[in-house]
């Protein structure tokens, strides 16, 4: 593997312990204005420096997201549809290696849709993907989708999963289940598993730590965080879990605990610490350094 490709896949699965935390931004591509992203700037903002990498569409990178900004870039590269067209499942892909390059992507992410109406073209993509982006040494990153018509069990995710690795994605994106150790097991690249839609919260943890247990490297987490009402400790918590082995209630401790406090206010904070420039170490940043081995001047993953 080049080198290029094991230091963009260093940035958003930390070689360390081998964990992920990805937050998903990129709803609006189907779905448009999502409840609660609305303003993707206002809630990438205060999550940006909480999670490893962020999933997000070029034109959401472009408009809302820093460019200082350190934290890797997963770019969306597939679309077509919306949730008002005939089929969610008519993808093609819609932007450009060339593109990506220009936005610095770490990833290249679309979706395949095993046992659709358009499960040949969407596969044949992702092939047709993973071989012009090896050329540049950017990974990709296989979504296995889901909908009414298609199957959310180990069977069937195993088959989509597997699917996805042998056409050479180099890492999956896929649901929890059910005996969800045997979808692990026979994907021979990492899994990270989907948040899904919005549930409570102490189940979005449970299901961030039995995903771990279950043999995946971490979630790709959206709705569950920034539809949280408090996102900020929901993201923290979830953190705590992938990065710092809490287990559920520990976790759940932590969010009940931060949600209590004023926003902003952080137990042992020093007070007006300024705003770092650009390329310097981020006091309040607890998102490790992961790309040159050590860790950012500041707080640990959150653990409690």
């Amino acid at each position: 593997m080049d080198w290029g490709l094991q230091n963009r896949i260093a940035g958003i699965i930390n070689p360390q312990n081998n964990r992920a935390l990805m937050l998903a931004v990129d709803h609006g591509y189907f779905l448009g204005p999502t409840e609660k992203l609305e303003n993707p700037t206002k809630v990438i903002a205060p999550l940006l420096k909480y999670c490893d990498s962020l999933m997000l569409t070029r034109g959401v990178q472009r408009a809302c997201v820093p460019a200082a900004t350190r934290t890797p870039m997963v770019l969306r590269v597939s679309g077509g549809s919306s949730i008002i067209g005939e089929d969610l499942s008519q993808e093609d892909i819609t932007v450009s290696i060339q593109d990506a390059l220009r936005l610095n992507a770490s990833a290249l992410a679309m979706s395949i849709f095993v046992g659709s109406k358009y499960e040949h073209q969407t596969i044949v993509n992702l092939g047709k993907l993973v071989g012009d982006a090896q050329q540049y040494g950017i990974p990709v990153l296989a979504v296995t989708a889901v909908g009414k018509e298609l199957g959310k069990d180990a069977r069937y995710l195993s088959l989509a999963c597997r699917i996805a690795a042998e056409q050479g994605a180099h890492i999956v994106k896929t649901y929890y289940c059910e005996n969800f150790e045997k979808v692990a097991d026979s994907c021979p690249v990492p899994i990270i598993v989907a948040g899904g839609k919005k549930i409570p919260e102490r189940d979005a943890l449970e299901l961030t730590y039995n995903s771990i247990k279950g043999g995946a490297v971490g979630v790709d987490m959206g709705r569950n965080i920034w539809q949280s009402e408090h996102p900020v400790a929901m993201i923290r918590a979830v953190r705590s879990i992938v990065h710092g082995n809490s287990d559920v209630e520990r976790a759940y401790e932590m969010y009940k605990k931060l949600s209590s406090e004023r926003p902003g206010k952080r137990p042992g904070a020093k007070p007006n610490i300024p705003r770092p420039i650009p390329n310097t170490p981020d006091p309040g940043n607890p998102r490790p350094e992961i790309n040159t081995g050590s860790t950012s001047a500041g707080s640990p993953p959150d653990t409690i």
